[in-house]
């Protein structure tokens, strides 16, 4: 991939990580209203969440060069 594919790639996968972001605090919410929380799909979704925060990082290493102080 060329750097501007994966700056696309990286767009996209902020802003799934930040749709996740709504989704859980969605799920928390209504839970509340409802007096329990799905907890298996929270830790879905957080699981989900964290495996992006993964790619995010290693795609952002691959375009941030290492600079040798």
């Amino acid at each position: 991939m060329n750097e501007q594919e994966l700056r696309k790639r990286l767009a996209l996968l902020r802003s799934e990580h930040r749709d996740l972001d709504v989704a859980i605090a969605a799920l928390g919410d209504a839970g509340a209203e409802r007096g329990f929380v799905d907890q298996l799909q929270m830790a879905r979704l957080k699981k989900r969440k964290l495996a992006l925060k993964d790619r995010i990082a290693a795609i952002e290493d691959l375009l941030l060069p290492d600079i040798i102080a």
